[in-house]
């Protein structure tokens, strides 16, 4: 399954028809979460499809849910249920968790129609009992379509994200590997002898974003001053979001169709980030992220993603095999055994590489890195040699 993510651009009309139906959606939700709350308070066993038979009856008492499509109104019970075995699994985990909310006004930001109630047809996305909206399709989509979620944005835009069944292609006869070593003064270096500049992105928007807090703060609450407050600090967190993962896919594309294996560190982010003086530059630098988008492009493309243990990839020296232990501050290896000299994160990338084809340590290539700024990438994105 691949994601599209395209732009909508509905009339004042189909807004208020969707808004409508996305507070009608967060009614139903908490009508069933009662339903839930209640049957457990009597003894009573439950099940999803007892609480997907109530929403037949719930149509009758309230006429407005025939306004919209049943396939939304069946997902809002899907959604619910899957809160409720995600905190179950919380709970197994020995996670101290509480009681399942009900939703306040606004909650609601989707409506999920599944298999059915959607159609695309000339640069229109026509919903069952919504209309037709126009619909900005930047690149062919390739794939059937087996679902569309409608999501409206903080900043008050629509998206629809479509969900697209398409068949991975067959790995090609000529394999092409590479290692990749993510850090935080770089985003990453490989072991082709690229180092990629980190942009950092929420620490140049970070002086912006507390102005437009402290503006929004300031504002009477329930004015329309606030609103407009609210949507400019939106906006700023939306462009800050857009800039990342601009980055991140022009990026990971470039591997993915450069390379046929790629292998990077099985890297376990949440503890990574538990060190309070790189939490925000590494959580910033979204590794996590770049590696959801490299896995799904590389797959696409006939390749795949080789997570690697990470362990000893930076002590250990690449051209004689040999463990050099170092602090966090040096940049540079320095070997002691065979003399060799590389920066720290390219011979940690050499390492990834050896240790993904299963092949010992052996003798590296002194020549300078390449540095590529991060403004090369987002205003190119293919110009990487």
């Amino acid at each position: 399954m691949r994601g599209y993510r395209l732009r909508l651009r509905p009339s004042k009309t189909i807004q208020q028809k969707l808004n409508e139906q996305m507070e009608l959606c967060r009614g139903l939700y908490n009508r069933l979460l009662e339903e839930l709350n209640n049957a457990r308070k009597e003894g009573r066993r439950i099940t999803q499809r007892d609480t997907q038979a109530l929403i037949v009856e719930l149509k009758t008492e309230k006429p407005e849910l025939k306004k919209i499509h049943s396939k939304v109104l069946q997902m809002v019970n899907h959604q619910l249920w899957s809160n409720m075995e995600g905190l179950s699994r919380l709970k197994q985990n020995g996670k101290k968790i509480g009681k399942p909310r009900f939703k306040g006004v606004g909650w609601f930001k989707t409506l999920n129609y599944n298999q059915s109630g959607f159609k695309i047809e000339e640069k229109k996305l026509i919903l069952s009992k919504v209309g037709e909206i126009p619909i900005k399709i930047h690149r062919p989509i390739k794939g059937r379509i087996k679902g569309v979620v409608i999501k409206r944005e903080k900043s008050g835009k629509w998206f629809a994200n479509l969900q697209v069944e398409n068949a991975p292609q067959p790995l090609p006869s000529t394999m092409k590997a590479v290692g990749i070593d993510m850090g935080v003064k770089h985003f990453l270096t490989d072991s082709e002898g690229r180092q990629v500049e980190n942009p950092r992105f929420y620490e140049k928007t970070l002086e912006r974003i507390r102005i437009l807090q402290r503006k929004l703060s300031k504002k009477r609450k329930g004015s329309e001053n606030r609103e407009k407050a609210r949507i400019r600090l939106a906006e700023a967190y939306e462009r800050l979001v857009n800039q990342r993962d601009d980055f991140l896919h022009k990026l990971s594309r470039f591997y993915a169709n450069n390379y046929t294996i790629i292998f990077v560190e099985n890297l376990r982010v949440q503890n990574l980030v538990r060190k309070r003086n790189l939490a925000q530059k590494i959580l910033d630098a979204s590794w996590g992220k770049f590696f959801q988008l490299l896995s799904y492009k590389a797959e696409s493309a006939g390749g795949m993603v080789v997570r690697k243990d990470p362990w000893g990839t930076t002590q250990d020296c690449s051209n004689c095999g040999r463990k050099v232990p170092k602090t966090l501050g040096e940049r540079m290896h320095r070997c002691p055994y065979c003399g060799i000299e590389l920066d720290r994160d390219y011979n940690a990338s050499l390492n990834i590489l050896y240790s993904g084809l299963g092949r010992p340590a052996e003798p590296a290539e002194t020549r300078p890195l390449q540095v590529i700024p991060a403004s090369l990438i987002i205003e190119a994105g293919s110009l990487l040699r």
